[in-house]
C-alpha cells in the first residue's frame, strides 16, 4: 500500500513546481474565453473520458455563481480534421496525450491555427503553446495527475476571469 502512494507522490508534487507554467496557461485560456473563444478538448482511448469530463466541468460548473463557459469534446477523440471542422481562431485546444506522441493528437495540435494549444502529457511531451508534463511512466498515475491538473486549470481560469490573482 505504501508503494502505491509513493508512486504518485512525486508526479503529483511536480504539479506544484510547475505552478507558474500552469498559471500562464490559465491566464491565456481566460483571455481567450474573455474574447469569445471556446474550449475544444481531445483525448484518445482512456483519455477521451478526461476530455469529456473537463468539458462538463466548464459547461456545468459545480460552484454556484460560477459562469458556464463554452466547451466541447471533439467527436473523434481529436484529429486534424475535427480541429479544422470545429475549431475557430481564438479557441483553445486542450489535448490529453499521456504518451505525448499519438499521431492523431499531434495532427490536431498542428492543425490548430490561431488557436491556443495546451497539452497535458506524460513523460514524452507534445508540442503546444503550453505543455504540462506529468513525470511518470505509469499511465495510471499520469491520468490521475491530469484530473488534478484540469481541476486546478478550471479553478484558475475562473479566478482570472473574475479579475483575481491566484
Amino acid at each position: 500500500m505504501t508503494a502505491a502512494f509513493a508512486r504518485r507522490r512525486d508526479p503529483v508534487a511536480a504539479l506544484a513546481t510547475d505552478a507558474d507554467r500552469l498559471a500562464a496557461a490559465c491566464r491565456a485560456m481566460a483571455g481567450r474565453f474573455r474574447d469569445g473563444g471556446r474550449l475544444l478538448a481531445a483525448g484518445r482511448g482512456l483519455s477521451a473520458a478526461d476530455a469529456a469530463h473537463v468539458v462538463v466541468e466548464f459547461v456545468h460548473p459545480v460552484i454556484v455563481g460560477t459562469r458556464a463557459l463554452p466547451a466541447l469534446e471533439l467527436p473523434d477523440g481529436g484529429s486534424a480534421d475535427s480541429v479544422a471542422l470545429f475549431g475557430e481562431p481564438g479557441d483553445v485546444l486542450l489535448v490529453f496525450a499521456p504518451d505525448g506522441v499519438d499521431p492523431d493528437l499531434t495532427g490536431a495540435l498542428a492543425a490548430a491555427d490561431d488557436m491556443l494549444t495546451i497539452a497535458l502529457t506524460g513523460p514524452s511531451p507534445a508540442r503546444a503553446d503550453h505543455v504540462l508534463v506529468v513525470p511518470s511512466d505509469d499511465p495510471r498515475v499520469v491520468r490521475e495527475a491530469h484530473v488534478t491538473t484540469y481541476h486546478v486549470l478550471w479553478e484558475l481560469v475562473h479566478v482570472y476571469l473574475a479579475g483575481g490573482v491566484p
